[in-house]
């Protein structure tokens, strides 16, 4: 019997705000951050799960100290119990009376527990010798509906409905995924969008996107309708008449004023606008698409649950749909946002960048194409080009594309000498004994020798923990 004897619990941080990667309207200066857990067990192979929970730095802490809470839930528990049935193990760490006091199903909690989920799928696929997408898209109908959580959810989707999507999409499976294989599956860019950038060098990462082969970019907008005017006008030269360009606002505006900001900027051919308001503003979202249209309304990145997204889709508050691997309870109940999607015929381009999103979410929508949706036609995947480096099976993009990966796993686990460098607050990344590359291949960043004080007051070491070999 192989049980589970340690959760080891980390506070990653890279210094992007150095450089202003990352930077929006709501967030100026954010350090991409990943609170970090291995999950390991007594078995002989030596494999283990990993996952995370992003973060844009403090705070960070605050999430790695509730996934290590979790540790007396899942700590010398039979590891072939927890994976056989991961519906019933999503069960166990969300239904849990006390632990749910915190949320319900939302918040610093909620993620902490879809890290731990996402932790274990990842040893999963491992186990399976799989890609995470690849052994998802091999589950039957009736597998993957034993994973969902339907609580909450049968005013618009039922158990049944679930399986007769699922059910109508199994008989092309193979040749869908000889497709995925064959023709990869498109992605988009914020890579030149973030708005500290200046005017040039959005331009000339805009110039470098269409090169690497990207049919859309992404900008930032909400500060200054005159800069964002402007800036979209430096994009849409930068990239001609036939590339797409999003915008997103980061939760910026008010409802009236989403409306008439977007109106001034219609007239740039926008592909959506994306987080407009507050993301819990289910009816404000409804009036702005409804005011905006026929430019889409695009959310989801901060929406905290599959309730919030049935609310968003019953409401017609939204038709692009954005999952995000590490902010809901994580696999599970990503599946059942999916699933939503499918019912309600909704787009589904998921948010990434940040540390590893991409590498995870990736997955999800591969997964979909196959064996939900059926369809990979007009939807695209974010994607960033920062900090790839730092993972053991990083993304692959090219032409425009993410191309399925064939390692077994989730994607989600970094280099050990990673985790070591840019530890918080102690790492060499953050007591100057390094200078490294944080933002990717394209932008080398040069470090001094000072500390970010700013931040550096605001980390806690998390320790890892474990149970006697047995």
């Amino acid at each position: 019997m192989s049980i589970v004897t340690s959760l080891e619990v980390l506070d990653i941080r890279f210094p992007t705000s150095r450089d202003l990667d990352g930077s929006d309207a709501m967030n100026a200066d954010p350090d991409y951050s990943a609170a970090y857990l291995i999950i390991g067990t007594n078995a002989d192979d030596g494999l283990e799960g990993h996952g995370f929970v992003f973060t844009i730095g403090r705070g960070n802490e605050v999430e790695a100290s509730a996934i290590a809470a979790l540790r007396p839930q899942i700590l010398g528990r039979d590891v072939g119990e927890l994976l056989a049935d991961m519906g019933a193990t999503w069960k166990l760490l969300v239904h849990d009376s006390q632990l749910r006091w915190l949320g319900p199903e939302k918040g610093v909690m909620h993620m902490a527990i879809g890290a731990v989920i996402n932790a274990l799928w990842d040893l999963k696929a491992k186990l399976a010798g799989l890609p995470l997408w690849e052994m998802l898209a091999g589950l039957s109908p009736e597998e993957i509906v034993a994973l969902v959580d339907f609580r909450y959810l049968t005013d618009a989707l039922t158990p049944q409905e679930a399986l007769e999507i699922l059910r109508r999409a199994e008989p092309g499976r193979a040749a869908r995924r000889a497709r995925l294989l064959r023709e990869g599956y498109d992605g988009y860019t914020t890579t030149p969008g973030w708005l500290g950038y200046s005017d040039e060098k959005l331009a000339r990462l805009a110039r470098e996107a269409v090169t690497d082969g990207f049919k859309q970019i992404k900008l930032k907008v909400g500060n200054s309708l005159s800069d964002d005017i402007r800036r979209v006008q430096v994009a849409r030269a930068a990239v001609g008449p036939d590339i797409s360009i999003a915008i997103d606002a980061n939760q910026r505006w008010e409802v009236k004023e989403a409306i008439e900001w977007v109106r001034h900027l219609a007239p740039y051919d926008i592909a959506w606008i994306e987080e407009p308001t507050s993301p819990d503003d289910i009816l404000g979202h409804a009036a702005i698409a409804k005011g905006v249209a026929p430019i889409p309304v695009a959310t989801g990145e901060h929406v905290h649950n599959r309730v919030m997204f049935k609310q968003l889709l019953q409401a017609k508050s939204l038709e692009i749909l954005q999952i995000d691997a590490t902010r809901v309870g994580g696999v599970n109940e990503n599946i059942a946002i999916l699933l939503l999607a499918a019912k309600f015929g909704v787009r589904v381009c998921p948010h990434a960048g940040g540390v590893g999103l991409c590498e995870a979410v990736q997955h999800l929508s591969m997964f979909d194409y196959i064996a939900v949706s059926a369809d990979k036609d007009g939807r695209t995947i974010e994607f960033v080009d920062h900090l790839h480096e730092h993972f053991i099976s990083p993304v692959d993009v090219r032409g425009g594309c993410y191309w399925p990966p064939s390692e077994p796993g989730a994607g989600t686990e970094m280099h050990r000498q990673s985790l070591t460098t840019y530890s918080f607050p102690n790492g060499p990344a953050w007591t100057g004994a390094v200078c490294s590359d944080v933002a990717g291949p394209r932008d080398q960043l040069q470090y001094d020798n000072a500390p970010d004080e700013r931040n550096r007051s605001h980390g806690t070491a998390v320790a890892a923990e474990s149970v006697p070999m047995v």
